[in-house]
């Protein structure tokens, strides 16, 4: 028989998905500086508390839906099959995009261990962001690595992700309690807490993005035909990981805080590991580097899984060419997989920096797909679950919102709206194209 996930490979792949390389390089680069502690945490727990609605959709469908796909093959079913593609179109990019963004961050990992020497063989930049051939390689090798992993089904992927988020939470723990312990809290009480008034700027900043820090909640449903109990015994899983994900990128954005100014960070080339390695050594450091590493596995192997599992659903619902949906002897859409290591080996040739932009339309993307889920539930449910639901897909929209109104704090740069833009216009000829190939 092959294997089947259970409690906690669904607990471990969602904390793994959602608990990846933002939750370790955000504090330096972006919360301590635009939102500091507790404008953060506002903003991270609301997001939280948003997400759980939205889940009650998510519920709905796994009480009603068990099929590979999760979002697409739902919302094709009961919105036809344009709609259908406008989710699967959106969530395509979405989860394929973090496979590459995560491999790329592995190499920071490297290069914080070894230093300018990982830099050889300058070939150009791309938006500021100079690419060399030894990064390129490295993120390839590591890409490759999980797509064998991956084609060799359940078993060997959830055996090393159960190991990898294991690491990850208790090594986070430990280096928090002791920085929390061993360092003064002078600065951070008086950088971020004496004197803070609430910004409600400052929070939208980091509310706007929260579709993008926890959509890793969303590969459950990918998975759903694979478990060895009841689907919608599962929200309450991603419920746990929902807040679990609250809870880490609060402990990390206070570990980097204890140590560092808004401006000071900033500067830093990845500021939660110079206040490690400053205050704890090469012992905490290194803790650090494996919780970071179990991290960005992590998130690798649950969006390379999810990934595979919606080509193979587009491919059945035949949106995309049907070589797709075959299935090896694991019960693995291996093609779906080829597919994905295909699109992230290029991704890398094109700088970290372009990786960055085409991910920051996930919040958009994924927002997109909750919505249509939420709608979904309200329109075919009743009662609370009808109420709970239309909350849901109003938090959606305002999520869009947040993420596309011209002045608004959480706006989308300008070359993620084009990118946006540009992803739409080829999804509607791509669909136009092929539906008539099809009739």
């Amino acid at each position: 028989m092959r294997k089947k996930l259970n409690k906690i490979d669904i607990l471990t792949l969602a904390l793994g998905s959602i608990i990846g390389w933002g939750s370790f390089t955000l504090p330096g680069s972006k919360f301590l500086h635009e939102s500091g502690i507790i404008s953060t945490a506002i903003g991270l727990i609301l997001g939280g508390f948003a997400i759980i609605f939205i889940q009650k959709g998510y519920h709905i469908m796994m009480e009603r839906h068990h099929e590979d796909g999760g979002e697409f093959s739902y919302t094709y079913k009961n919105l036809g099959k344009a709609n259908g593609f406008v989710v699967g179109w959106s969530l395509t990019l979405c989860y394929i995009s973090m496979v590459p963004l995560n491999a790329t961050a592995f190499v920071l990992v490297i290069k914080k261990l070894f230093g300018a020497k990982v830099d050889f063989i300058y070939l150009y930049k791309v938006a500021g962001y100079p690419v060399y051939l030894s990064e390129i390689i490295i993120a390839s090798l590591i890409i490759l690595v999980f797509a064998y992993i991956n084609t060799k089904g359940l078993g060997l992927s959830s055996m090393i992700q159960n190991i990898l988020i294991l690491l990850m939470v208790i090594n986070v723990i430990i280096v928090f309690a002791f920085m929390i312990i061993n360092t003064d809290h002078s600065l951070i009480k008086d950088t971020y807490i004496i004197n803070y008034k609430l910004n409600i700027a400052e929070v939208a900043k980091v509310f706007s993005i929260v579709p993008f820090l926890f959509v890793g909640f969303d590969v459950i449903p990918q998975v759903s035909t694979e478990l060895n109990f009841e689907a919608p015994k599962a929200t309450r899983i991603a419920i746990i990981a929902i807040f679990a994900g609250v809870l880490f990128y609060n402990l990390l954005n206070i570990t980097t805080g204890l140590v560092y100014t808004k401006e000071t960070a900033l500067l830093e080339e990845w500021a939660l590991g110079s206040a490690v390695l400053d205050n704890m050594g090469y012992l905490g450091f290194m803790l650090l580097i494996i919780s970071l590493a179990g991290a960005v596995a992590g998130g690798i192997n649950g969006f390379m899984l999810g990934s595979s599992k919606l080509i193979g659903a587009l491919s059945i619902y035949g949106l995309i060419p049907t070589k797709y949906k075959k299935k090896n002897h694991e019960g693995v859409f291996q093609n779906g997989v080829k597919f994905v290591v295909l699109i992230s080996l290029i991704a890398p040739w094109f700088g970290r920096e372009a990786i960055i932009y085409i991910v920051d339309m996930s919040s958009l993307l994924s927002a997109i797909a909750y919505f249509y889920v939420c709608y979904i539930g309200f329109k075919n449910s009743k009662g609370s679950n009808s109420y709970l639901s239309a909350f849901g897909a109003l938090i959606s929209l305002v999520f869009v919102g947040l993420l596309i109104i011209p002045g608004s704090p959480g706006r989308l740069s300008r070359p993620s709206m084009i990118l946006t833009v540009l992803w739409g216009i080829l999804g509607y000829l791509y669909y136009r194209r092929y539906s008539k190939i099809m009739k």
